[in-house]
């Protein structure tokens, strides 16, 4: 179906590739995700461009002219284009081409481009229809050939060719996350098909892909772990979570029932309250509030008529460390993410015990916490917690919490050590295990405000040493 389309505001870089193409006798047609985008009236990141009529070659030459051109790979007749002005990144120009699947998972794929293909056997490889719509860059028509735009309005996702949906396995992780970032109903031959997919053949990095932009782009990402449970598919991305579903709760804590239940509802307040983080640290938040009760399958018994799960913190370690291996989780962009996840599953609890004992709590206590953890991070996933229940549950410790942690600006790391292993050796300390345990000591003394400024910590490293005051 072709029809004028809405306006589409296209980077100037775009336009003027869509005139050069055009000038060689091709027709340019933005696809994908921003046209998508662009209808439901989001900012627009990704542009994509499907050219027909030109040979490879051709495209290639063209390009060449205005910009930087790079092959994607043989397998994919695929094109980057950099230097593009108003186009900060990179553009992606494709030809027209059909997928065939040659072997398991998703780089199993063969590509073969048709330059002449028809737009609607071009569109059908898509996976959704609301990602098959196709912008004519020179005309302004949408071509839409499987109802992509209807299906948008009615907040439906669907696929678009059965037959070869189940080519590329990723598809079932695509609509989860799809799902939760537009907040769209699942068809339900597309739900059958989804809950079929092979996801065993996904490597890591391409299943943990999608498990992030459902975690960080979704206003809900409950929605799209409730789909993978629904199809049965976190036997196999994260069967750590599973046990969750049957592990019931204390219903005066929890009245919202078992702790998958809690677990959703609580991921959802995460991720409002990461708009401000930087994505290592969102992610963070995000895998922190995820596995946080990953120990209470292991330790929740009924005690004297209530349900209890003592130590569930402690034990959540070793599931969420087996969770994070199974998603290849480590650092990212420097900083350590899969450390801080640990130490978020460890001491989530501790906001509230410091909260309960708050007349008796020391500095000290504070700052060596922010030793083990980012306390910022560490106050989010507590209030999610909190908060991911039904029920009256206001997070008063959470506040209290951060309001200690910021008189003492132990937001995301504990006090530098005022004295450091030079200062000894200055005193005429030997190297060895001497310096080590001085500076530990002055270090403890510090973090109880017994040490405040650095001549506080020489004497009391010459007090230690036995030497006479300076």
């Amino acid at each position: 179906m072709s029809k004028a389309a809405p306006r589409i505001d296209i980077p100037h870089g775009v336009a003027v590739c869509a005139e050069i193409l055009a000038r060689a006798g091709g027709r340019a047609f933005l696809v994908g995700g921003a046209v998508r985008d662009s209808l439901l009236e989001r900012p627009m990141k990704d542009y994509d461009l499907e050219v027909f009529g030109l040979s490879y070659d051709a495209v290639r030459g063209a390009l060449a002219a205005v910009a930087r051109v790079e092959p994607v790979g043989d397998s994919f007749p695929v094109f980057k284009v950099a230097g593009l002005p108003g186009i900060a990144g990179q553009l992606d120009v494709a030809l027209p081409r059909r997928d065939s699947r040659k072997g398991p998972g998703h780089r199993g794929i063969e590509a073969q481009a048709d330059p002449n293909m028809p737009i609607e056997e071009a569109a059908r490889r898509r996976d959704f229809t609301i990602n098959a719509m196709m912008f004519d860059l020179v005309t302004g028509i949408l071509e839409d050939p499987f109802g992509g735009e209807k299906d948008l309005s009615a907040s439906l996702l669907r696929v678009v060719d059965e037959s070869t949906f189940g080519d590329d396995p990723l598809r079932a992780l695509r609509a989860a996350q799809f799902a939760a970032r537009f907040e769209l109903r699942v068809e339900e031959g597309t739900a059958r098909l989804c809950a079929s997919m092979p996801l065993h053949e996904l490597p890591a990095d391409r299943i943990f892909g999608e498990v992030e932009k459902a975690l960080l782009q979704a206003r809900r990402p409950s929605i799209a772990f409730r789909l993978l449970a629904e199809w049965d598919q976190l036997r196999v991305i994260a069967p750590e979570l599973v046990p969750l579903a049957v592990t019931p709760q204390d219903p005066e804590w929890h009245p919202e029932g078992d702790v998958w239940t809690h677990t959703l509802l609580a991921l959802d307040e995460a991720r409002r309250l990461i708009d401000d983080l930087e994505p290592p640290r969102a992610l963070a938040v995000m895998l922190g509030t995820l596995c946080h009760d990953l120990g209470k399958p292991e330790t929740t018994k009924v005690e004297d008529g209530r349900i209890r799960s003592r130590g569930h913190e402690e034990a959540g370690v070793a599931p969420t460390l087996a969770l994070l291996d199974r998603w290849n989780v480590h650092t990212r962009d420097s900083f350590p993410l899969r450390d801080q996840i640990v130490a978020l599953v460890k001491d989530h609890l501790k906001p509230g015990a410091l909260y309960q004992a708050r007349s008796e709590v020391s500095a000290g206590a504070i700052r060596r916490l922010a030793r083990r953890v980012e306390s910022d991070l560490l106050y989010r996933v507590a209030t999610a917690d909190c908060l991911g229940r039904t029920g009256d549950f206001a997070p008063l410790a959470m506040e209290w919490f951060i309001g200690e942690v910021r008189k003492l600006s132990v937001e995301r790391a504990g006090p530098l050590p005022l004295l450091r292993g030079r200062d000894l050796l200055n005193l005429g300390v030997k190297p060895g295990p001497a310096v080590g345990k001085i500076l530990n000591e002055v270090y403890e003394r510090q973090l109880d405000s017994l040490v405040q400024t650095r001549d506080e910590a020489l004497r009391a490293a010459r007090t230690l040493l036995g030497l006479a005051p300076s």
